[in-house]
């Protein structure tokens, strides 16, 4: 280390926070409401350091400016203050420290004692003092003058879009048509071979878990794993340098935009999973690398009977305090800039429930809310909350308010149990086919508040959930005991790979099952990367530590039947406005119709369900009718057009059940259009159906279209 100033120091701004590059010089600006003191520690290509003192501070900002010093400069803090764990206090400055608000970081975490700022108890006695800087990651200084060229948000509606998970690793690291140096990178992932792949599917948004920089756990480092997933931020401005072919020297900014920039193009939006609900220090006996020791008490919820311990709603270890101004600003700050300056359009909040934690419920008048609502830059994209965490009272499905849209739990859950052969009843399953108006509509929300999955990247694979009754995670170093502990018995005989044809047919059926039933619900389906093509991670169901082929997609192996039967459902779909609403369907007359309703369910004998039969937990074969001549839209050249109606047939059962199709006035006969027995859905040939009785197949959905005589 150098001592020595390498550049004169101005007293510089304290806003903005973070390092900022004006041409000639750089300002640094750090809040700290706790530091005696803060150096700012400037880094040589050979590693070589030298200190800042930062003597200037404005309403706790710990400020600089520093001539010279541009875009490329590797920087961190190293914050002066008192160790005493015992009032949440862990100031130590032998540990090198990240900027919350860099660009860009480069380096990684290396698993050493020096990661730690304690010498023997996490909980009090002396600071550690070795020098972390070694091990640790760094910021860098960058300034990005991206041609954008007029990209503008797509501003898909919601009763449009298809949400697309990927991990933006995953999705092309095995990919054959993908350069080797681009795959599994930004760049990979913005690359024609997989980008045609998205748009042929229908998709219209890609939901990339999580992007912002992360680093892996001691206890994986300690088990030879590293974190995959991404669930462990460090910087909530930084995209993740692992994922850029162009390095982590700031290349990484240039390369996300570039990513963003071309699906745009390709007319696909972009969506981020964020986790600002805790961080990548975990608790009391985690690491200290950027927050715990820039002013723990200031940025953490610390629990009110022992400081020295973290109040832990997340199950990683801490929470971030949403409470505290400083925190509410990052978090917003990060929003904006991911807005603004990458062209994001849309957020899904980790555990969003426990950034709705006032003091400790949840709740709906927080400020997290309040300064989202009123933002003019945040609050016009796409929010989604994963609307639980693992605190009490923590599943909050429903419960969030305008404009926020949810993942819905209870659609995953309902579906699944359906196809399992669980008798869940019609009730509920008919609202989660129809936009969860029960959770959704009491507040103003309308069915696009749903968005609903079967499948996410946490669990089984849509193959894998008919194939296994019992996990295999022994992969990940913990005795099989992480990950969801139970899988409904699926009736598919076999558990695992078989050679058996039946059972190998009537799996693959029941995912066509699961997908057809998602992609023909009101609401906004979720995919899974990899199920649309029959992905397995042969029964791991909590992969976030498998950074290899078991949890990437497999491009050799491609099931093209369902690619293309999954292609088949979307653009019905995206023909049929009666099938992804904007309103709730109200069971209403319509007019002129003859006495057919907007939204109508029969029972096997063709008529339409009674009270009784409203309430029957074991009726598994429902018809439900859906009427598309009360929505009027135009087609390419303005002229207005009547929308297709559908009867949507599903028997869970396992036996095929006679039904009766209705007649006039519902319909004068059907079309097959959709049919779960077909490898991809598409009948061997068009298929008219006349009302009347017929045998609907076992385990089977069959979309039909009316058909009216003119």
């Amino acid at each position: 280390m150098i001592e020595h100033p390498v550049a004169e120091v101005l007293p510089g701004s304290p806003t903005p926070l973070g390092a900022h590059w004006d041409g000639t010089g750089t300002n640094f600006a750090l809040w700290s409401a706790g530091a005696h003191a803060v150096d700012l520690c400037l880094f040589d290509a050979d590693g070589t350091e030298h200190r800042q003192p930062l003597t200037e501070t404005t309403h706790q900002v710990w400020h600089g400016r520093l001539a010279g010093i541009g875009p490329g400069q590797h920087y961190g803090y190293r914050v002066h203050g008192p160790w005493d764990p015992s009032s949440g206090q862990r100031f130590n400055p032998a540990k090198l420290l990240l900027d919350p608000y860099a660009r860009a970081v480069d380096g990684d975490v290396r698993l050493d004692p020096a990661l730690f700022a304690y010498a023997d108890s996490p909980d009090g006695g002396a600071p550690d003092g070795r020098d972390s800087a070694p091990v640790v990651p760094r910021g860098v200084v960058v300034h990005d003058t991206f041609p954008w060229d007029g990209d503008r948000p797509l501003r898909t509606s919601w009763s449009d879009t298809v949400i697309y998970e990927v991990h933006v690793k995953g999705a092309t690291a095995r990919h054959p048509d993908v350069p080797p140096h681009l795959r599994g990178t930004y760049a990979g992932l913005a690359h024609p071979a997989f980008v045609e792949h998205l748009r042929s599917l229908g998709v219209t948004a890609v939901e990339l878990l999580p992007v912002h920089h992360f680093v892996s756990e001691p206890h994986l480092l300690r088990r030879g794993l590293t974190n995959y997933w991404g669930y462990n931020t460090l910087g909530y401005f930084a995209p993740h340098a692992a994922y850029s072919s162009a390095g982590g020297a700031g290349g990484q900014v240039t390369e996300f935009k570039t990513m963003v920039k071309a699906l745009h193009a390709a007319g696909i939006e972009v969506i981020l999973d964020v986790v600002y609900n805790h961080t990548a220090e975990g608790d009391h006996t985690g690491p200290t690398l950027s927050l715990k020791g820039i002013d723990n008490p200031g940025y953490y919820r610390l629990d009110g009977m022992n400081p020295a311990r973290y109040t832990d709603y997340t199950g990683c270890g801490n929470t971030l305090d949403v409470r505290r101004p400083a925190v509410l600003a990052l978090l917003m700050d990060s929003l904006r800039y991911w807005v603004t300056e990458m062209h994001v359009d849309g957020f899904r909040f980790d555990l969003a429930s426990a950034l709705a934690r006032s003091m400790h419920d949840v709740d709906r008048l927080s400020a997290f809310f309040d300064v989202v609502h009123q933002d003019p830059v945040v609050s016009t994209v796409k929010l989604i909350a994963e609307p639980w965490d693992v605190g009490p009272g923590g599943y909050q499905v429903g419960n969030f308010p305008p404009p926020w849209t949810e993942w819905n739990g209870k659609y995953r859950d309902t579906v699944r149990d359906v196809w399992a052969g669980a008798k869940v009843g019609v009730r509920d399953l008919a609202y989660r086919l129809t936009g969860s108006s029960d959770l959704y509509r009491s507040d103003g929300r309308r069915p696009f508040a749903s968005i609903n999955f079967v499948t996410a990247h946490d669990g089984f694979t849509m193959a894998d959930l008919v194939a296994y009754e019992h996990k295999r995670n022994e992969a990940n170093g913990e005795d099989n005991r992480d990950g969801e502990s139970h899988n409904r018995n699926w009736n598919c005989g076999v558990e695992g790979p078989t050679g058996d044809p039946e059972i190998v047919a009537l799996r693959e059926r029941q995912v066509r099952n699961l997908l057809a039933t998602l992609l023909l619900s009101t609401g906004v389906p979720m995919l899974t990367a990899g199920d649309e093509l029959g992905r397995t991670q042969l029964g791991n169901n909590n992969a976030y530590c498998q950074d290899n082929e078991l949890s990437w997609l497999d491009w050799s192996r491609v099931d093209g039947d369902l690619r293309e039967f999954v292609t088949t459902l979307l653009r019905l779909r995206r023909s049929s406005p009666v099938l992804r609403q904007e309103a709730f369907f109200e069971g209403h007359e319509i007019p002129g119709s003859g006495g057919t309703r907007d939204l109508a369910w029969f029972s096997p004998a063709g008529v339409q369900l009674t009270s009784a039969d409203w309430f029957d937990g074991e009726l598994q074969t429902i018809g439900m009718y859906l009427d598309g001549r009360g929505i009027r839209h135009r087609d390419a050249y303005g002229r207005p057009v009547v929308d297709d109606s559908f009867l949507v047939q599903l028997n869970a059962g396992a036996e095929p059940v006679p039904v009766t199709l209705p007649g006039p006035p519902w319909a004068d006969g059907y079309e097959l259009v959709v049919s779960t027995e077909y490898p991809t859905g598409t009948p061997p040939e068009p298929a008219f159906v006349a009302p009347g009785e017929l045998e609907l197949p076992a385990r089977c959905v069959w979309a039909l279209r009316v058909l009216r005589r003119p």
